[in-house]
């Protein structure tokens, strides 16, 4: 049985700009990371791998060199890496997004029986929460979301129960399998790849598929096939406080602005 997590490269939004011409971002020179939260899906597909013996399979889409986050996943210990990447794919919004994966757990579970499929509850370059849902829909998934503990699996009976983290309480809900779960960071602490496991991954295979391979409707994927579109991205103007220094590229410098204005405003006595 096969357990996939769905994972995205997002580029390090503490280094992220915008082009005003364009109101896009600019992407040269950004450095990409596997985003935080499907960095805990990972670790619970791999916690299931080690409890239960599912197969555990990475699977994004992506460019080309999306293919860095799955050898990490493949550095942590997952049986399978899948990159999803067309031409095809491109522009694509929430929508079209959960049509492609939902489509390639479809080819896979053609391999074998797939279980659970865990996602982070949303991405750090989008924020909308949807892919996860839109997965689970289009599969006919069971569907838990917030997920922060699990509570108990049963094979037999094919039953999971999880406990969700909701606003100022928590919720216990049973579900039948095979289920989508989207995870939040208190969930799982990520383990950190071996130095072996890194020389596995180096040599390991990531597979592609394009929608040669999904035979997906051209006009269901990609920018033909997403009905949202972003019209424009700023920042938003700040109504009090101010902006001192670059805390990321020049931390001391920053540090001595702000005591240097305190100082100033004697709010502040050495």
């Amino acid at each position: 049985m096969y357990v996939v997590a769905c994972i995205k490269q997002v580029p390090d939004t503490t280094q992220v700009q915008i082009d005003p011409v364009t109101n896009t971002l600019v992407r040269d020179g950004i450095p990409f990371i596997v985003n935080p939260y499907d960095s805990h899906a990972i670790e619970e597909s791999l916690r299931m791998k080690d409890r239960y013996g599912f197969r555990a399979v990475a699977l994004s889409m992506g460019p080309p060199n999306a293919e860095a986050a799955l050898k990490k996943a493949l550095a942590l210990g997952v049986d399978q890496a899948i990159l999803l990447s067309d031409r095809a794919f491109g522009g694509a919004d929430t929508l079209s997004t959960s049509n492609v994966l939902a489509a390639a757990i479809r080819k896979l579970a053609q391999e074998d029986e797939v279980g659970l499929v865990f996602c982070g509850k949303q991405t750090i370059d989008g924020d909308t929460a949807q892919v996860g849902p839109g997965i689970a829909v289009r599969l006919g998934f069971s569907q838990l979301t917030l997920v922060d503990r699990i509570e108990h699996l049963d094979f037999l009976g094919r039953k999971i129960r999880v406990r969700r983290r909701l606003e100022g309480r928590y919720e216990i809900v049973e579900a039948r399998l095979p289920a989508l779960i989207t995870v939040v960071r208190e969930l799982n602490r990520p383990r950190y790849p071996t130095v072996p496991m890194r020389i596995r991954a180096g040599k390991g295979e990531v597979r592609v598929w394009d929608n040669s391979e999904l035979g997906l409707d051209v006009n269901s994927i990609g920018l033909k096939g997403s009905p949202t579109w972003v019209s424009r991205i700023f920042s938003p103007p700040r109504s009090q406080g101010e902006l001192l220094g670059n805390g990321v590229r020049d931390p001391a410098g920053t540090a001595k602005l702000l005591v240097e204005r305190l100082l100033a405003r004697d709010l502040l006595v050495l």
